[in-house]
């Protein structure tokens, strides 16, 4: 319902934004800047969608596309899931920070004036920091976990200027490592089925993303 209802409303705005730049100008894609914020929803491993609530992801890269429409692009990523206690037998506080560097490969083209599409797959490597009272209690300040870092990507994009554009970004992560219980500092199986433990977190990020392009192409007006 909630991912329902946050994918609804980031179309509406998108569309919003669609109707109301009509100055917009063909952009031929060149070296830029992106910066996405989204959404995530947990997939895959059920203690980590049961028990780890999404409240933010973000990835600010830059991307160098060739005349081919080939991209080539450099960046970090961080998220940050909150233990849902409500979800827990015993009221636990805390989350799971994530940081990641990464690299992305893909193809950036504009189709019309107006409209274009970027997409890709970022890769790299990820250290994930799992912080919550129950572990403080245990005498550790955090848990850490490093894995390797995949998000295949798609950017829905809208151009607002001749250096800048907006889009609707749609990504899947895939974080190398699994989670249980123990991650937060609760040891116990809760009653999931212990094949759930083996399986990698991943989640379905949605947001927006601004670009900037640094060698925009300038209308004809503009000569």
């Amino acid at each position: 319902m909630f991912l329902n209802s946050h994918i609804k409303v980031s179309t509406l705005f998108f569309l919003l934004s669609i109707s109301l730049n009509f100055n917009a100008q063909k952009i031929d894609p060149d070296d830029s800047f992106t910066f996405e914020l989204c959404l995530p929803n947990s997939f895959v491993n059920k203690p980590y969608k049961t028990i780890m609530q999404g409240l933010v992801s973000a990835s600010p890269y830059y991307q160098y596309t060739l005349k081919s429409g080939i991209s080539f692009g450099a960046g970090v990523h961080y998220s940050y899931f909150a233990i849902n206690e409500f979800r827990m037998p015993v009221k636990v506080f805390g989350g799971i920070h994530t940081g990641a560097a990464f690299l992305k490969l893909g193809h950036e083209k504009f189709w019309t004036e107006r409209f274009g599409t970027d997409i890709g797959c970022k890769f790299g490597y990820l250290q994930s920091y799992a912080v919550s009272d129950l572990l403080r209690s245990q005498g550790m300040f955090y848990r850490r976990t490093e894995a390797l870092f995949i998000e295949p990507t798609i950017g829905f994009v809208l151009s607002a200027d001749v250096n800048c554009s907006y889009r609707l970004t749609i990504g899947y992560p895939f974080y190398g490592y699994s989670f249980t219980p123990e991650t937060i500092g609760y040891y116990s199986e809760m009653g999931f089925d212990i094949a759930e433990f083996s399986k990698n977190c991943s989640f379905l990020n949605v947001g927006f993303a601004y670009t900037f392009y640094f060698n925009g192409k300038k209308s004809s007006a503009d000569d």
